[in-house]
């Protein structure tokens, strides 16, 4: 199963930057940036929490289940 991240989507239909939601939740740009990219092994609750926050929106509508990227099992 591949978990893709939309944060970019989210950041560009808000006409937000990543640095602006950083300073907004509190966290780190680098970590903010491993998240985007897909290279997060994990997402804290709380994050999650105040991204959705920030961003007004849902988790679902922050991660979604890629079905073409996923494992035939």
């Amino acid at each position: 199963m591949a978990i893709v991240v939309r944060l970019d989507d989210l950041l560009h239909a808000r006409r937000m930057t990543l640095t602006e939601l950083s300073s907004r939740i509190d966290i780190t740009l680098a970590n903010l940036s491993i998240l985007k990219t897909g290279k997060a092994k994990a997402i804290r609750f709380s994050t999650l929490e105040a991204i959705c926050e920030a961003l007004d929106c849902q988790p679902g509508d922050l991660l979604a289940r890629d079905q073409s990227l996923a494992d035939d099992d």
